[in-house]
């Protein structure tokens, strides 16, 4: 199923920023990294029981929302995929675009997430 939004397909509508739905969500549109996400959300949690605080459980909400927005939206993740894969060119000016290039990615899916 594919839903239109002014930024083209997507695979899935944006989940809520609760950990259940950012892991069905995640489930759907990046399988592969289940475990990665279960193993940063136990992190989180951890930190949040030690330090006494909410903000790494924050941190971690945002951080897959973000990941999730890449990944749900073709556009972005295709943007985002040409750009990693530039990092590390020989050509200077081609790697620093592609910092460049994936640093918009980045700000552009968090700037979706926060509304």
């Amino acid at each position: 199923m594919r839903t239109r939004s002014g930024h083209g397909d997507e695979l899935i509508p944006r989940p809520e920023q609760t950990p259940d739905a950012l892991r069905a969500a995640l489930a759907v549109v990046a399988p592969d990294r289940l475990a990665e996400m279960q193993a940063e959300k136990d992190e989180a949690f951890a930190k949040a029981v030690e330090w006494q605080s909410l903000s790494p459980v924050r941190s971690w909400v945002l951080i897959w929302a973000r990941e999730i927005e890449i990944a749900r939206r073709p556009d972005l993740s295709a943007r985002y995929g040409n750009a990693k894969s530039n990092l590390e060119h020989e050509d200077p000016v081609i790697a620093r675009d592609a910092l460049r290039a994936l640093s918009a990615v980045l700000d552009e899916a968090m700037k979706a997430v926060r509304g």
